[in-house]
């Protein structure tokens, strides 16, 4: 894939970096974290611990992008996906469940910021693209959901929209590694569950954060390289 132009750099990458971490930890502890809280059913996790929990998140992941793509055309969109991921993987750890008002918006506002990158390389094919990992990603999870409802919940099979845009706007390579990826990540975090007694074998285990870790990872290994 033809390099992302970059906007002018005034500090070294680490600032930027940094600066993304710290912007991160503040959007989740205050706006993501009442995001996450009002999407919420039930009073299953504390304020204090949903802040905390989104300020990390967010920090880590704000900051793995920054200095994976420095500061590009893409950075807007895989912010927004970030925030939004932050708020999806904190409602499903309290409650096992993916709010459709989160999911959609997200979904919209993807699609619209994957244009400006689309337009900055001139490939439009990519788009293309994406809405065609949106739908094959949807296909597969929902194939998934009806042999095994037990495992699979239609939260999981909307939020494959969203992964599946992203990731097809990448490419193969990074749709087929987050695909992967999100169940790798679900058998390590079922098996640790297993040892400390977290959970039995008939207990199940949010699959939405490792979605999302899984989309995360993909981008991140193949990105700008796509």
């Amino acid at each position: 894939m033809t390099r992302i132009t970059r906007y002018p750099l005034f500090m070294p990458l680490i600032v930027y970096t940094l600066l993304a971490a710290a912007v991160g930890f503040a959007l989740g502890w205050w706006p993501l974290a009442a995001w996450a809280s009002h999407a919420m059913n039930d009073e299953r996790m504390s304020q204090r611990a949903i802040r905390i929990s989104s300020a990390i998140i967010t920090a880590a992941t704000f900051g793995l992008i920054t200095w994976r793509f420095d500061v590009s055309w893409l950075m807007p969109v895989l912010l927004v996906f970030a925030a939004a991921a932050t708020v999806l993987t904190v409602v499903d750890l309290a409650e096992k469940r993916l709010p459709n008002a989160v999911i959609f918006p997200t979904l919209a506002v993807v699609g619209i910021l994957l244009v400006p990158p689309t337009w900055a390389l001139g490939t439009w094919i990519q788009l293309v693209w994406a809405v065609v990992g949106a739908a094959a990603m949807f296909a597969g999870y929902f194939i998934l959901a009806l042999i095994s409802p037990a495992s699979m919940g239609m939260g999981d099979v909307k939020l494959a929209l969203v992964i599946g845009l992203l990731l097809g706007w990448f490419g193969l390579s990074a749709w087929l590694i987050g695909l992967l990826a999100a169940f790798v990540v679900g058998g390590v975090i079922a098996l640790v569950a297993l040892t400390l007694r977290r959970v039995t074998l008939r207990g199940s285990i949010p699959f939405g954060p490792s979605m999302l870790a899984g989309a995360l990872i993909a981008v991140l290994l193949v990105g700008a390289a796509g």
